[in-house]
């Protein structure tokens, strides 16, 4: 991946503005992102990066945290 995880995080907050994925690690767990949030960021990184997330990915783990999300669309860029 061409991107560094600030690039990351600044994509991440076009998305949702208010709030910390430098710091928050548990997006999900702590309902910070609601349903629509993740669907947008679903969709936003499938964009960005020619994906496709699977529904086997859209679990706690992989969205909890920007570094999570990260971690994610790398293992599945490699995968392609």
């Amino acid at each position: 991946m061409d991107m560094t995880l600030e690039e990351f995080i600044e994509l991440l907050q076009d998305i949702k503005e208010d709030v910390d994925f430098e710091n928050c690690t548990t997006l999900i767990d702590d309902h910070v992102l609601d349903s629509f949030d993740i669907l947008s960021t679903i969709s936003a990184l499938n964009e960005e990066f020619d994906i496709s997330i699977p529904a086997a990915e859209i679990v706690p783990e992989n969205f909890n945290s920007a570094a999570a999300l990260y971690a994610m669309v790398e293992r599945l860029l490699d995968e392609e």
